[in-house]
């Protein structure tokens, strides 16, 4: 890969198995005629991409710059931790055939790496006469997906497999899985440099240029030459897009996502993943219940307006992201038609007695003094200049850079899949390689 600099200096940082080193000043230093990759994104799908890359092409350089010190800091490592198994996706968008495939992927990989995951399985359930068309349409596109070994249960049904829990009906998907992401992504960061690649840790993007015949990629103080740029940035896509003069008509709108843990007392109430019947008129699964690896219940998440792109908490408040947000036409028309729906996300954001109250509706007696603060999310969602919230998956490229433009659930899911879709996507487009 040809590196130019401004200074002389070397730098690196560790990450659990995974050294990832800045690179020196060099003067062309990548071999003649030898394949140039750089991926922006140490999330999930930035290091399945990087290490499709590898895979596909050996002997090529590859390397990932990440802007903060430590891998999957963001959505990738806020998540319920949720393997799924392609319950809602319309049929035939890139949702549900890469959740599919991405899920066996998955699997595969985390067997291979000796990751553990555990199939505990997923109840969504009606807790009225006025959820039950909503289930069935669930279950009509989860059986259009090919979801293995999914059954409706009547109550008596649902009881058997979560005795604790109440409704009148239910699907149960058995291969529902739960898993370390933040485990997944060392591994993949492991595998890359297994295969050559690196990772370049405290490294933001500042600029992205279009040269022609390669991508001049700013980041870290450095500049860095690649003949094709994939850039996964979650939160930071409008930016990075914005770098290749590619806005599109869509705008990252960021939706906190806020978490409780079930105290310890109560979590034998709940042996697996239990989902509500989500609203159909938002790409959110509503408030449910998720067993972990380690035995505990997370309780979660809601859906409210983040006050910046990283706002984890209320308090964390950026003037300028929030600017870029409510200045966006698509927002406007967003909060006319769902006010309602935000004011009550946001009196449950700040009342634990509403969260638990959401839990009630099929986990009876819950109260607020059984729940505990757990750490948020961010879920960066697209929204259309139109107001609508997009709910496939976007990527677009433009010349030599694909940015990946909307990748929320289950974007972790489908990682390993997302990364063969756009890398094969690569093969026949214009310039080389």
């Amino acid at each position: 890969m040809s590196v130019s600099e401004d200074h002389g200096a070397t730098a690196s940082s560790t990450t659990g198995n995974v050294t990832a080193t800045n690179v020196t000043a060099a003067n062309g230093s990548g071999a003649v005629g030898r394949a140039t990759y750089g991926v922006v994104g140490g999330g999930i799908i930035g290091l399945a991409v990087a290490r499709e890359l590898a895979l596909r092409h050996p002997g090529a350089e590859v390397v990932v710059v990440e802007k903060e010190p430590r891998l999957a800091a963001h959505q990738t490592g806020h998540n319920s931790g949720v393997i799924h198994a392609g319950l809602y996706y319309q049929p035939g968008s890139l949702k549900a055939t890469l959740c599919i495939r991405g899920g066996a992927l998955l699997r595969e990989f985390s067997q291979q790496h000796g990751i553990d995951f555990q199939e505990l399985g997923k109840l969504v359930v009606a807790t009225n006469d006025a959820e039950l068309e909503q289930l069935a349409v669930i279950e009509d596109r989860a059986r259009r997906n090919q979801v293995p070994d999914l059954v409706r249960l009547d109550r008596a049904g649902m009881t058997e497999i979560e005795p604790h829990i109440t409704g009148i009906a239910a699907l149960h998907s058995p291969h529902t899985a739960v898993i370390d992401y933040r485990a997944v992504c060392e591994a993949l960061a492991a595998d890359l440099a297994a295969r050559g690649g690196r990772v370049l840790l405290s490294s933001p993007v500042t600029a992205i240029r279009d040269e022609g015949d390669r991508v001049a990629v700013t980041a870290g103080g450095q500049t860095l030459r690649v003949d094709r740029l994939v850039a996964c940035g979650g939160l930071s896509s409008d930016a990075l897009a914005a770098m290749v003069d590619d806005p599109g008509d869509v705008r990252i709108i960021p939706f906190r996502g806020e978490y409780y843990h079930l105290r310890e007392g109560l979590r034998d109430r709940v042996r697996g993943l239990v989902y509500p019947v989500p609203d159909p008129r938002y790409p959110f699964l509503g408030v449910h219940l998720t067993r972990d690896l380690t035995g505990g219940v997370h309780v979660g998440p809601n859906a409210v307006l983040a006050l910046a792109l990283e706002g984890y908490r209320w308090r964390d408040v950026n003037p300028r992201d929030l600017a870029r947000v409510l200045t966006w036409p698509g927002m406007a028309r967003l909060a006319r038609e769902h006010w309602r729906n935000g004011l009550a996300e946001m009196a449950g954001s700040l009342s634990r007695r509403r969260f638990a109250t959401a839990v009630r509706r099929y986990l009876p007696l819950v109260q607020a003094g059984d729940l505990t603060r757990a750490p948020a999310g961010v879920r960066a969602q697209a929204v259309r200049r139109s107001g609508e919230l997009v709910d496939d998956f976007v990527i677009r490229t433009s010349g030599r850079v694909t940015v990946v433009r909307n990748a929320p659930s289950p974007a972790a899911t489908s990682s390993l899949a997302i990364a063969e879709h756009i890398v094969g996507q690569l093969v026949g487009t214009a310039g080389r390689p």
